[in-house]
């Protein structure tokens, strides 16, 4: 800022376009979060690619990149390839799909974790992983965390149901202990 080429002007209303972007994304995420209530509350039928607004195209591309360091790179690159493959209409059903497991995980909450329904909901879930690699158990488990402690994931499940993501962790944990005990 002290140099004398350093366009103060400019730089201002860059940063101000940027608040504006991120204002906006939070405006959106509360339009989300208003909407997924109503629709808990039975007040508002909610679309179901309504229910997981908030990541735009480069935060979706931004996590790749983090999985890719976290993870083995391969499979998330190979997760990717699998995902760009799909036509868009293909990509919104499986995104509908997706969602329509979580409105149903949602509403089996009641139930507890360990209940039939919410089982068979965990199962629906796995079985839909194949769309994008197939998990193995720990991979599920590390998955189900990741829902809930990772902030940026715990945030968009967050907004369809305060506490899906540690529902999830929950669900899954029984689904995975049920599996290992059946292989001995």
């Amino acid at each position: 800022m002290g140099r004398r080429d350093f366009d103060l002007l400019g730089a201002l209303q860059s940063h101000r376009e940027a608040l504006q972007k991120q204002v906006a994304r939070l405006n959106q995420l509360l339009v989300t979060v208003d909407n997924t209530i109503q629709h808990i509350k039975g007040e508002k039928l909610m679309s179901q690619k309504g229910l997981f607004k908030g990541f735009s195209e480069e935060e979706q591309e931004k996590l790749a990149q983090e999985a890719e360091q976290t993870y083995d790179p391969e499979t998330v690159r190979e997760s990717n390839r699998k995902w760009k493959a799909y036509s868009k209409e293909k990509k919104d059903a499986i995104l509908a799909e997706g969602n329509q497991i979580y409105v149903e995980m949602i509403a089996a909450m009641p139930k507890g974790a360990s209940s039939a329904e919410v089982q068979a909901l965990v199962w629906r879930w796995r079985s839909h992983m194949d769309y994008f690699w197939t998990p193995n158990l720990d991979q599920l488990l590390g998955l189900a965390s990741m829902y809930n402690d990772d902030p940026k994931f715990k945030a968009n499940f967050d907004d369809m149901h305060p506490k899906l993501a540690e529902f999830m962790r929950e669900a899954v944990t029984v689904y995975v202990s049920a599996r290992m005990k059946e292989k001995g």
